[in-house]
């Protein structure tokens, strides 16, 4: 951090990268912004695109193409570079590519004597967090992934949807893997204070079928927007402005994120999505969510997938 001033370095100019920055820019989030792209042309466009709006904030960001020398006051670092997800492809298809992607970013990084808070968005996010804090040498808390957090949204959405209440009503997660074995918290899940399979079994408007035609929707949303137009960013790039909030400003705020599960839940040496503190210092305290016997055997079963796929890199 240079004189008190906030920075954000982001690695990778693609969909996810400049709806991050777009989103920082058009909220103030952060007082300065670096734009790293392996093609510097298109970061260079970035910045100008960007800097022609900073007019229309509330606050002008100062944003710039710059180069891993630029790390080394940041306070946090989001690395959004890596492969696309395909159609017809699960997010732990690319671990190996992603992995030789950040092996090539992590170590400029750190050796521009960055110290700050690494955020990683690149899938599979679970994985590829693990993986940086491994060649990063951070603390476990200063390494965060999106983990759960664009799940949890959606989730938070279509059960606002299905209610006919505000999302923001709705307090409930989504944990494990973001990918295919997510689990839905749904038994601990509430609107008004009141558990929603509570309010389902006391009406005959709603169902648990459609429940969990929901949590299968939010599952699978992503493959149908990657159909529809090729990636998803919007709502990540919210969800990455959400979280640098959090701890720019020290907020303490519960976000689901990836974070390093060290006993939590039974389970050691793992990053995953579940709920925890997010303050200035990164990653705290994990709440532990009071599960049934089905959502301890699918998140078992979620964590299980991740630990195996880790294995063959570590």
């Amino acid at each position: 951090m240079a004189c008190g001033i906030n920075r954000v370095v982001v690695i990778g100019t693609g969909f996810v990268g400049s709806s991050y920055a777009y989103s920082l820019v058009n909220q103030a989030i952060t007082e300065e912004l670096v734009l790293i792209d392996l093609n510097e042309e298109k970061a260079k466009g970035e910045e100008m695109d960007l800097n022609h709006g900073v007019g229309f904030s509330t606050t002008a960001t100062k944003v710039w193409a710059g180069d891993y020398s630029d790390c080394k006051d940041a306070d946090i670092v989001c690395i959004t570079a890596g492969l696309n997800q395909n159609q017809g492809k699960t997010r732990l298809d690319s671990v190996g590519e992603n992995t030789e992607i950040f092996k090539s970013i992590i170590q400029p990084v750190m050796d521009s004597g960055f110290d700050g808070i690494f955020i990683i968005a690149t899938n599979p996010v679970d994985i590829m967090t693990y993986i940086t804090w491994k060649l990063s040498g951070l603390p476990k808390e200063k390494v965060i992934g999106t983990g759960t957090l664009l799940d949890t949204s959606r989730y938070r959405f279509m059960l606002g949807e299905y209610f006919n209440v505000n999302s923001q009503d709705v307090n409930g997660y989504i944990i494990g893997e973001h990918g295919d074995t997510q689990v839905a918290a749904m038994s601990s899940t509430t609107i008004g204070g009141k558990r929603i399979v509570d309010i389902v079994n006391s009406s005959s408007k709603y169902s648990m079928k459609e429940l969990d035609d929901i949590s299968v929707y939010v599952r699978d949303v992503a493959y149908k927007i990657v159909q529809c137009k090729g990636s998803t960013y919007y709502g990540i790039g919210m969800g990455l402005s959400r979280l640098t909030k959090a701890i720019l400003k020290n907020e303490n705020i519960i976000l689901p994120v990836s974070t390093y599960l060290n006993g939590e839940y039974g389970f050691k040496d793992i990053y995953a999505g579940f709920p925890a503190s997010i303050n200035r210092n990164g990653s705290g305290e994990i709440v532990e969510l009071d599960l049934n016997e089905d959502e301890k055997k699918k998140l078992f079963y979620s964590i299980e997938l991740l630990k195996n796929t880790l294995a063959k890199k570590f």
